[in-house]
Protein backbone atom coordinates (compact mmCIF):
# COMPACT_ATOMS: atom_id res chain seq x y z
CA UNK A 1 0.00 0.00 0.00
CA UNK A 2 1.29 3.43 -0.69
CA UNK A 3 1.19 6.47 1.31
CA UNK A 4 -1.75 8.16 -1.43
CA UNK A 5 -4.18 4.99 -0.74
CA UNK A 6 -7.06 5.22 1.13
CA UNK A 7 -6.31 3.05 4.51
CA UNK A 8 -8.58 -0.14 4.61
CA UNK A 9 -11.36 0.24 7.63
CA UNK A 10 -12.68 -2.86 9.48
CA UNK A 11 -15.67 -1.58 11.54
CA UNK A 12 -18.49 -1.69 9.47
CA UNK A 13 -16.81 -3.30 6.57
CA UNK A 14 -19.06 -5.17 3.85
CA UNK A 15 -16.30 -7.34 3.18
CA UNK A 16 -15.55 -10.52 4.77
CA UNK A 17 -13.98 -12.02 7.60
CA UNK A 18 -11.58 -13.66 5.80
CA UNK A 19 -10.81 -10.50 3.66
CA UNK A 20 -10.57 -8.23 6.62
CA UNK A 21 -7.82 -10.65 8.31
CA UNK A 22 -6.19 -10.64 4.84
CA UNK A 23 -6.35 -7.05 4.71
CA UNK A 24 -5.15 -6.77 8.65
CA UNK A 25 -2.03 -9.13 8.00
CA UNK A 26 -0.81 -7.48 4.80
CA UNK A 27 0.16 -3.82 5.86
CA UNK A 28 -3.43 -2.33 4.09
CA UNK A 29 -4.79 -1.68 7.53
CA UNK A 30 -2.59 0.65 9.26
CA UNK A 31 -2.52 0.44 12.88
CA UNK A 32 -1.41 3.56 15.58
CA UNK A 33 -0.44 2.56 18.72
CA UNK A 34 -0.48 5.59 21.57
CA UNK A 35 2.32 5.03 24.22
CA UNK A 36 5.81 3.44 24.20
CA UNK A 37 6.38 2.74 27.36
CA UNK A 38 7.19 -0.80 29.43
CA UNK A 39 3.73 -2.33 27.47
CA UNK A 40 3.26 -0.15 24.78
CA UNK A 41 6.58 -0.82 22.65
CA UNK A 42 6.38 -4.83 23.19
CA UNK A 43 2.61 -4.38 21.91
CA UNK A 44 3.41 -1.72 18.94
CA UNK A 45 6.40 -4.55 17.84
CA UNK A 46 3.52 -7.78 17.89
CA UNK A 47 1.19 -5.22 16.03
CA UNK A 48 4.29 -4.51 13.65
CA UNK A 49 5.13 -8.32 13.36
CA UNK A 50 2.09 -9.27 12.58
CA UNK A 51 0.11 -6.32 10.38
CA UNK A 52 3.43 -4.64 9.10
CA UNK A 53 2.48 -1.36 9.40
CA UNK A 54 2.32 0.30 12.65
CA UNK A 55 3.20 3.64 13.93
CA UNK A 56 4.08 4.06 17.34
CA UNK A 57 3.00 7.19 19.42
CA UNK A 58 5.10 8.92 22.52
CA UNK A 59 4.95 12.18 23.99
CA UNK A 60 8.80 11.73 24.70
CA UNK A 61 10.80 12.78 21.74
CA UNK A 62 14.00 10.49 22.99
CA UNK A 63 11.65 7.69 23.11
CA UNK A 64 10.82 8.55 19.71
CA UNK A 65 14.39 8.51 18.20
CA UNK A 66 15.54 5.68 19.73
CA UNK A 67 12.64 3.42 18.08
CA UNK A 68 13.34 4.57 15.08
CA UNK A 69 16.85 4.34 15.59
CA UNK A 70 15.87 0.39 15.82
CA UNK A 71 16.96 0.98 19.72
CA UNK A 72 15.41 -0.62 22.63
CA UNK A 73 14.74 1.37 25.59
CA UNK A 74 12.85 -1.13 27.82
CA UNK A 75 15.02 -3.19 29.68
CA UNK A 76 14.16 -7.11 31.01
CA UNK A 77 11.96 -8.36 28.18
CA UNK A 78 13.70 -11.19 26.61
CA UNK A 79 13.49 -10.86 22.79
CA UNK A 80 12.08 -7.30 22.56
CA UNK A 81 15.30 -5.63 21.78
CA UNK A 82 15.67 -7.85 18.53
CA UNK A 83 12.01 -7.61 17.43
CA UNK A 84 12.00 -3.85 17.91
CA UNK A 85 15.67 -3.66 15.29
CA UNK A 86 14.21 -6.11 13.13
CA UNK A 87 10.84 -4.00 12.37
CA UNK A 88 12.02 -0.77 12.09
CA UNK A 89 14.62 -1.67 9.53
CA UNK A 90 12.44 -3.65 7.31
CA UNK A 91 10.02 -0.22 7.75
CA UNK A 92 7.29 -2.10 9.62
CA UNK A 93 7.38 -0.05 12.51
CA UNK A 94 8.25 3.82 13.22
CA UNK A 95 7.52 6.45 15.97
CA UNK A 96 6.50 9.84 16.05
CA UNK A 97 4.88 12.47 19.11
CA UNK A 98 2.64 13.95 16.67
CA UNK A 99 -0.55 12.20 17.59
CA UNK A 100 -2.84 13.71 15.45
CA UNK A 101 -0.85 12.96 12.13
CA UNK A 102 -0.69 9.32 13.39
CA UNK A 103 -4.24 8.92 14.11
CA UNK A 104 -4.93 10.50 10.63
CA UNK A 105 -3.23 7.60 8.49
CA UNK A 106 -4.38 4.83 10.75
CA UNK A 107 -7.61 2.96 10.53
CA UNK A 108 -7.32 0.98 14.21
CA UNK A 109 -5.93 3.00 17.33
CA UNK A 110 -4.64 0.92 20.08
CA UNK A 111 -4.21 3.06 23.54
CA UNK A 112 -1.96 2.08 26.25
CA UNK A 113 -0.87 4.62 28.31
CA UNK A 114 -0.97 5.18 31.88
CA UNK A 115 -4.26 5.37 34.11
CA UNK A 116 -2.44 7.36 36.80
CA UNK A 117 -4.25 8.23 40.63
CA UNK A 118 -4.71 12.12 41.64
CA UNK A 119 -3.41 12.51 45.20
CA UNK A 120 -6.80 12.14 46.35
CA UNK A 121 -7.08 8.72 44.92
CA UNK A 122 -9.11 8.75 42.29
CA UNK A 123 -8.32 7.85 38.71
CA UNK A 124 -6.45 10.66 36.74
CA UNK A 125 -8.26 10.40 33.33
CA UNK A 126 -6.24 13.04 31.84
CA UNK A 127 -3.73 11.02 29.30
CA UNK A 128 -6.16 8.64 28.14
CA UNK A 129 -8.19 11.75 27.02
CA UNK A 130 -5.65 13.53 25.92
CA UNK A 131 -4.66 10.61 23.61
CA UNK A 132 -8.52 10.37 22.46
CA UNK A 133 -8.61 14.13 21.42
CA UNK A 134 -5.59 13.44 19.24
CA UNK A 135 -7.41 10.30 17.64
CA UNK A 136 -10.80 12.08 17.10
CA UNK A 137 -8.58 14.72 15.26
CA UNK A 138 -7.95 12.38 12.81
CA UNK A 139 -10.84 9.85 13.14
CA UNK A 140 -12.69 8.22 9.83
CA UNK A 141 -15.63 6.71 9.71
CA UNK A 142 -14.97 3.11 9.65
CA UNK A 143 -11.51 2.92 12.30
CA UNK A 144 -11.88 1.15 15.64
CA UNK A 145 -10.43 2.34 18.46
CA UNK A 146 -9.35 -0.65 21.07
CA UNK A 147 -8.41 0.85 24.70
CA UNK A 148 -5.83 -1.36 26.42
CA UNK A 149 -5.38 0.72 29.23
CA UNK A 150 -6.48 -0.70 32.11
CA UNK A 151 -9.71 1.99 33.53
CA UNK A 152 -12.67 2.03 35.85
CA UNK A 153 -15.65 0.31 34.76
CA UNK A 154 -17.40 2.17 32.12
CA UNK A 155 -14.55 4.16 30.47
CA UNK A 156 -15.23 3.39 27.35
CA UNK A 157 -18.60 4.11 27.15
CA UNK A 158 -18.44 7.31 29.51
CA UNK A 159 -15.60 8.68 28.41
CA UNK A 160 -14.06 7.42 25.43
CA UNK A 161 -16.74 7.44 22.80
CA UNK A 162 -18.67 10.84 23.78
CA UNK A 163 -15.14 12.38 23.43
CA UNK A 164 -14.13 11.00 20.49
CA UNK A 165 -18.46 11.80 19.06
CA UNK A 166 -17.63 15.57 20.23
CA UNK A 167 -13.97 16.20 18.93
CA UNK A 168 -14.38 14.34 15.73
CA UNK A 169 -18.01 15.81 14.60
CA UNK A 170 -19.02 12.15 13.71
CA UNK A 171 -21.83 9.98 14.87
CA UNK A 172 -22.20 7.36 16.76
CA UNK A 173 -22.01 4.09 15.10
CA UNK A 174 -19.69 5.05 12.55
CA UNK A 175 -16.38 3.79 14.59
CA UNK A 176 -16.10 1.49 16.54
CA UNK A 177 -14.64 1.19 20.32
CA UNK A 178 -13.32 -1.75 22.20
CA UNK A 179 -11.61 -2.77 25.27
CA UNK A 180 -9.07 -5.62 25.38
CA UNK A 181 -7.22 -5.80 28.61
CA UNK A 182 -3.81 -6.25 28.44
CA UNK A 183 -2.74 -9.02 30.60
CA UNK A 184 1.19 -9.00 30.74
CA UNK A 185 3.85 -9.28 33.24
CA UNK A 186 6.97 -7.28 33.74
CA UNK A 187 9.89 -9.51 31.98
CA UNK A 188 7.10 -11.55 29.62
CA UNK A 189 4.97 -9.04 27.67
CA UNK A 190 6.07 -11.05 24.19
CA UNK A 191 5.04 -13.91 25.60
CA UNK A 192 1.64 -12.76 27.24
CA UNK A 193 1.14 -10.59 24.66
CA UNK A 194 1.37 -13.51 21.70
CA UNK A 195 -1.16 -15.48 23.75
CA UNK A 196 0.22 -16.31 27.09
CA UNK A 197 -3.46 -15.72 28.20
CA UNK A 198 -6.40 -15.64 26.49
CA UNK A 199 -7.28 -12.10 25.02
CA UNK A 200 -11.08 -10.63 26.45
CA UNK A 201 -12.54 -8.26 23.95
CA UNK A 202 -16.03 -6.38 24.81
CA UNK A 203 -17.45 -3.07 22.51
CA UNK A 204 -19.17 -0.98 22.49
CA UNK A 205 -21.62 -2.13 19.93
CA UNK A 206 -21.46 -5.79 18.69
CA UNK A 207 -19.67 -4.91 15.17
CA UNK A 208 -17.17 -3.34 17.81
CA UNK A 209 -16.75 -6.21 19.66
CA UNK A 210 -16.33 -8.25 16.39
CA UNK A 211 -14.07 -5.90 14.83
CA UNK A 212 -11.73 -6.04 17.59
CA UNK A 213 -12.20 -9.91 18.15
CA UNK A 214 -11.09 -10.06 14.44
CA UNK A 215 -7.71 -8.21 15.04
CA UNK A 216 -6.55 -9.81 18.10
CA UNK A 217 -7.22 -13.32 16.55
CA UNK A 218 -4.27 -12.86 14.76
CA UNK A 219 -2.23 -10.76 17.19
CA UNK A 220 -2.64 -14.27 19.44
CA UNK A 221 -2.00 -18.41 19.23
CA UNK A 222 -4.68 -18.30 22.10
CA UNK A 223 -8.42 -18.00 22.00
CA UNK A 224 -10.52 -14.05 21.64
CA UNK A 225 -13.30 -14.26 24.72
CA UNK A 226 -15.75 -11.71 23.82
CA UNK A 227 -17.78 -10.20 26.71
CA UNK A 228 -20.95 -8.96 26.66
CA UNK A 229 -19.86 -5.34 26.14
CA UNK A 230 -16.71 -3.00 26.90
CA UNK A 231 -17.67 -2.33 30.31
CA UNK A 232 -17.39 -5.95 31.24
CA UNK A 233 -14.28 -6.36 29.45
CA UNK A 234 -12.87 -3.06 32.09
CA UNK A 235 -14.36 -5.38 34.91
CA UNK A 236 -12.56 -7.96 34.10
CA UNK A 237 -9.39 -7.18 34.23
CA UNK A 238 -9.79 -4.61 37.71
CA UNK A 239 -11.61 -7.69 39.14
CA UNK A 240 -8.50 -9.80 38.70
CA UNK A 241 -6.12 -7.16 40.20
CA UNK A 242 -8.42 -6.67 42.92
CA UNK A 243 -8.74 -10.61 43.63
CA UNK A 244 -4.85 -10.53 44.07
CA UNK A 245 -5.10 -7.42 46.64
CA UNK A 246 -7.95 -8.98 48.30
CA UNK A 247 -6.38 -12.40 48.81
CA UNK A 248 -2.84 -11.06 50.05
CA UNK A 249 -4.77 -9.12 52.49
CA UNK A 250 -6.37 -12.31 54.04
CA UNK A 251 -3.03 -14.07 54.06
CA UNK A 252 -1.48 -11.23 55.90
CA UNK A 253 -4.49 -11.36 58.57
CA UNK A 254 -3.46 -14.93 58.47
CA UNK A 255 0.61 -13.97 59.27
CA UNK A 256 -0.32 -11.54 62.00
CA UNK A 257 -2.86 -13.76 63.45
CA UNK A 258 0.04 -16.39 63.63
CA UNK A 259 2.60 -14.25 64.73
CA UNK A 260 0.10 -12.97 67.61
CA UNK A 261 -0.44 -16.81 69.04
CA UNK A 262 2.80 -18.19 68.14
CA UNK A 263 2.71 -20.23 65.23
CA UNK A 264 3.94 -20.53 61.54
CA UNK A 265 0.68 -19.16 59.26
CA UNK A 266 2.86 -20.03 56.49
CA UNK A 267 2.86 -23.44 57.03
CA UNK A 268 -0.81 -23.56 57.63
CA UNK A 269 -1.31 -21.44 54.27
CA UNK A 270 0.88 -23.93 52.79
CA UNK A 271 -0.84 -27.20 53.98
CA UNK A 272 -4.33 -25.81 53.28
CA UNK A 273 -3.47 -24.98 49.94
CA UNK A 274 -3.21 -28.54 49.58
CA UNK A 275 -7.19 -29.25 48.89
CA UNK A 276 -7.72 -27.86 45.75
CA UNK A 277 -11.11 -25.41 46.98
CA UNK A 278 -8.20 -23.35 48.78
CA UNK A 279 -5.92 -21.02 47.12
CA UNK A 280 -4.32 -18.45 49.93
CA UNK A 281 -1.61 -16.20 48.75
CA UNK A 282 1.76 -15.39 50.51
CA UNK A 283 1.89 -13.03 53.43
CA UNK A 284 4.32 -10.15 52.76
CA UNK A 285 5.57 -6.50 53.43
CA UNK A 286 3.29 -5.02 51.82
CA UNK A 287 1.85 -5.18 47.92
CA UNK A 288 3.76 -2.76 45.58
CA UNK A 289 3.89 -2.29 41.82
CA UNK A 290 1.61 -0.27 39.07
CA UNK A 291 -1.41 -2.56 39.13
CA UNK A 292 -2.50 -3.95 42.44
CA UNK A 293 -2.74 -1.34 44.89
CA UNK A 294 -4.67 0.80 42.67
CA UNK A 295 -7.40 -0.96 41.01
CA UNK A 296 -9.56 -1.02 44.73
CA UNK A 297 -9.28 2.82 43.90
CA UNK A 298 -11.08 1.76 40.61
CA UNK A 299 -14.20 0.32 42.04
CA UNK A 300 -14.42 3.15 44.53
CA UNK A 301 -14.79 5.38 41.38
CA UNK A 302 -18.65 6.79 40.82
CA UNK A 303 -20.23 4.43 42.88
CA UNK A 304 -22.90 4.60 45.36
CA UNK A 305 -21.62 0.96 46.92
CA UNK A 306 -19.13 1.17 49.94
CA UNK A 307 -16.87 -1.94 49.10
CA UNK A 308 -16.41 -2.43 52.68
CA UNK A 309 -14.41 -5.70 51.53
CA UNK A 310 -11.74 -4.59 49.23
CA UNK A 311 -11.95 -1.25 51.00
CA UNK A 312 -10.20 -3.02 54.57
CA UNK A 313 -8.01 -5.13 52.01
CA UNK A 314 -6.36 -2.24 51.64
CA UNK A 315 -6.27 -1.16 54.71
CA UNK A 316 -4.54 -4.19 55.94
CA UNK A 317 -1.89 -4.24 52.66
CA UNK A 318 -1.36 -0.47 52.84
CA UNK A 319 -0.40 -1.60 57.05
CA UNK A 320 2.18 -4.06 56.59
CA UNK A 321 5.05 -2.06 55.63
CA UNK A 322 4.62 -0.41 59.68
CA UNK A 323 3.74 -3.54 60.82
CA UNK A 324 6.91 -5.05 59.34
CA UNK A 325 8.83 -2.32 60.82
CA UNK A 326 6.81 -3.26 64.44
CA UNK A 327 8.28 -6.71 64.03
CA UNK A 328 11.58 -5.47 63.71
CA UNK A 329 11.54 -3.41 66.61
CA UNK A 330 10.27 -5.49 68.57
CA UNK A 331 12.33 -8.69 67.29
CA UNK A 332 15.47 -5.76 68.23
CA UNK A 333 13.84 -4.91 71.90
CA UNK A 334 14.14 -8.62 72.53
CA UNK A 335 18.15 -8.34 72.11
CA UNK A 336 18.30 -5.02 73.98
CA UNK A 337 18.45 -2.22 71.70
CA UNK A 338 15.80 0.20 70.57
CA UNK A 339 15.01 1.24 67.14
CA UNK A 340 15.78 4.63 67.53
CA UNK A 341 19.96 3.43 68.63
CA UNK A 342 19.84 0.76 65.57
CA UNK A 343 21.36 0.52 62.44
CA UNK A 344 19.07 -1.16 59.75
CA UNK A 345 20.02 -2.30 56.42
CA UNK A 346 17.10 -2.86 53.75
CA UNK A 347 17.57 -5.68 51.17
CA UNK A 348 15.38 -4.96 48.29
CA UNK A 349 13.87 -1.33 47.24
CA UNK A 350 12.07 -2.42 44.14
CA UNK A 351 8.26 -3.86 44.60
CA UNK A 352 9.48 -7.22 42.68
CA UNK A 353 12.80 -9.02 42.48
CA UNK A 354 14.85 -8.58 39.20
CA UNK A 355 12.29 -5.51 38.03
CA UNK A 356 13.14 -2.46 37.81
CA UNK A 357 9.86 -0.19 39.40
CA UNK A 358 9.95 1.20 42.93
CA UNK A 359 5.88 2.79 42.12
CA UNK A 360 4.32 1.59 45.88
CA UNK A 361 7.20 -0.40 46.75
CA UNK A 362 6.55 -1.49 50.72
CA UNK A 363 10.43 -1.13 50.97
CA UNK A 364 9.91 2.36 50.39
CA UNK A 365 7.70 3.45 53.40
CA UNK A 366 9.52 0.71 55.51
CA UNK A 367 12.55 2.76 55.05
CA UNK A 368 10.54 6.12 56.13
CA UNK A 369 9.23 4.55 58.78
CA UNK A 370 12.55 3.28 60.29
CA UNK A 371 13.98 7.18 59.56
CA UNK A 372 11.39 8.51 61.14
CA UNK A 373 11.45 6.07 64.34
CA UNK A 374 15.31 7.07 64.59
CA UNK A 375 17.04 4.53 63.01
CA UNK A 376 20.30 4.59 60.80
CA UNK A 377 18.80 3.23 57.52
CA UNK A 378 20.95 1.69 55.12
CA UNK A 379 19.68 0.03 51.62
CA UNK A 380 21.32 -2.07 48.70
CA UNK A 381 19.14 -2.74 45.70
CA UNK A 382 21.11 -4.13 41.97
CA UNK A 383 18.44 -2.39 40.23
CA UNK A 384 18.39 1.41 41.80
CA UNK A 385 20.15 3.65 43.87
CA UNK A 386 19.05 3.55 47.44
CA UNK A 387 20.08 6.94 47.50
CA UNK A 388 17.55 8.46 45.48
CA UNK A 389 14.79 6.93 48.43
CA UNK A 390 16.31 7.89 51.29
CA UNK A 391 18.71 5.11 52.32
CA UNK A 392 22.68 5.45 52.53
CA UNK A 393 24.06 2.79 49.22
CA UNK A 394 25.45 -0.48 50.68
CA UNK A 395 26.94 -2.75 47.56
CA UNK A 396 26.12 -6.29 47.81
CA UNK A 397 29.54 -7.17 47.36
CA UNK A 398 30.55 -5.49 50.88
CA UNK A 399 28.27 -7.72 52.35
CA UNK A 400 29.76 -10.84 51.09
CA UNK A 401 33.39 -9.48 52.55
CA UNK A 402 31.51 -8.42 55.67
CA UNK A 403 33.11 -4.79 55.35
CA UNK A 404 29.81 -3.19 57.16
CA UNK A 405 28.05 -4.18 60.21
CA UNK A 406 24.20 -3.55 61.54
CA UNK A 407 21.95 -4.15 64.11
CA UNK A 408 19.24 -5.33 62.13
CA UNK A 409 18.33 -6.28 58.27
CA UNK A 410 15.35 -6.74 56.73
CA UNK A 411 14.74 -8.72 53.49
CA UNK A 412 12.08 -6.62 51.38
CA UNK A 413 12.30 -8.26 47.74
CA UNK A 414 14.50 -10.94 46.88
CA UNK A 415 16.94 -10.28 44.53
CA UNK A 416 18.85 -12.97 42.81
CA UNK A 417 21.83 -10.99 43.73
CA UNK A 418 21.27 -11.58 47.80
CA UNK A 419 21.92 -15.35 47.21
CA UNK A 420 25.80 -14.58 47.73
CA UNK A 421 25.37 -12.64 50.66
CA UNK A 422 27.52 -14.44 53.31
CA UNK A 423 24.83 -14.23 56.57
CA UNK A 424 27.47 -16.04 58.85
CA UNK A 425 29.57 -12.90 58.10
CA UNK A 426 26.98 -10.04 59.27
CA UNK A 427 26.51 -11.88 62.72
CA UNK A 428 25.51 -10.50 64.84
CA UNK A 429 22.80 -8.73 63.35
CA UNK A 430 19.11 -9.68 63.43
CA UNK A 431 17.34 -11.09 60.10
CA UNK A 432 13.81 -10.65 59.00
CA UNK A 433 12.74 -11.59 56.02
CA UNK A 434 9.71 -10.32 54.86
CA UNK A 435 9.26 -13.37 51.76
CA UNK A 436 10.01 -15.96 53.33
CA UNK A 437 12.68 -16.62 51.27
CA UNK A 438 15.99 -17.35 53.10
CA UNK A 439 16.42 -20.91 54.34
CA UNK A 440 18.26 -20.20 57.62
CA UNK A 441 15.92 -22.07 59.69
CA UNK A 442 18.17 -23.16 62.38
CA UNK A 443 19.59 -19.61 62.94
CA UNK A 444 18.10 -17.77 65.75
CA UNK A 445 18.72 -14.60 64.61
CA UNK A 446 15.95 -14.88 61.90
CA UNK A 447 12.24 -14.11 62.23
CA UNK A 448 10.07 -14.66 59.32
CA UNK A 449 6.93 -12.39 58.46
CA UNK A 450 4.06 -15.06 58.93
CA UNK A 451 6.72 -17.97 60.22
CA UNK A 452 6.59 -16.84 64.17
CA UNK A 453 10.53 -17.81 64.70
CA UNK A 454 10.52 -19.78 67.49
CA UNK A 455 6.85 -19.91 68.52
CA UNK A 456 7.49 -17.07 70.26
CA UNK A 457 3.76 -15.03 71.11
CA UNK A 458 3.88 -11.19 70.19
CA UNK A 459 3.62 -9.32 72.84
CA UNK A 460 -0.37 -7.50 72.20
CA UNK A 461 -0.54 -4.06 72.62
CA UNK A 462 -3.29 -1.58 73.07
CA UNK A 463 -5.31 -0.65 69.66
CA UNK A 464 -3.37 2.85 69.70
CA UNK A 465 -0.23 1.52 70.29
CA UNK A 466 -0.47 -0.44 66.99
CA UNK A 467 0.70 0.43 63.52
CA UNK A 468 -1.18 1.76 61.15
CA UNK A 469 -1.29 2.09 57.61
CA UNK A 470 0.64 5.78 56.35
CA UNK A 471 -1.10 7.80 53.63
CA UNK A 472 0.78 7.10 50.29
CA UNK A 473 -0.99 9.18 46.90
CA UNK A 474 0.94 8.43 44.63
CA UNK A 475 0.18 7.09 41.13
CA UNK A 476 0.36 3.68 39.41
CA UNK A 477 -0.08 2.89 35.40
CA UNK A 478 0.50 -0.84 33.50
CA UNK A 479 -1.04 -3.47 34.95
CA UNK A 480 0.85 -6.87 34.90
CA UNK A 481 -0.86 -10.59 34.69
CA UNK A 482 1.20 -12.36 37.19
CA UNK A 483 -0.92 -15.22 38.20
CA UNK A 484 0.96 -16.42 41.07
CA UNK A 485 0.55 -16.02 44.80
CA UNK A 486 3.55 -13.59 45.33
CA UNK A 487 2.70 -9.84 45.94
Amino acid sequence: MTDGEAPVRLYGSNASDARQRAAFTSGTVPVAVYGLGKMGLPLSAVYAEVTGRVTGVDVDPAVVEAVNAGECRVVGEPGLPDLVEEQVRRGRLRATTDGVAAATEASVHVIIVPTLLTDTREPDLSTVESVVRDIAAGLSPGDLVIAESTLPPGTCREVIRPVLEEQSGLERGSFGVAFCPERTATGSALRDIRGQYPKVVGGVDAESARAASLVYGELTHNEVHVVSDATTAEAVKVFEGVYRDVNIALANEFARFGDDRGFSAREAIETANRVEYCHVHEPGPGVGGHCIPYYPYFLFFRTNEPMALTRTARDVNEGMPAYTVEVLADALATAGLELADASVLVLGLTYRAGVEETRASPALEIVETLRERGADVYATDPLVDPADYGAEPVDVAELTAAHRSFDGIVLVTAHEAFDSIDWDALEPALILDGRDALERKDDDRLTTLGGSAGNRPRVLKPDHERPVALERTDGGAESEAEPDRRQ
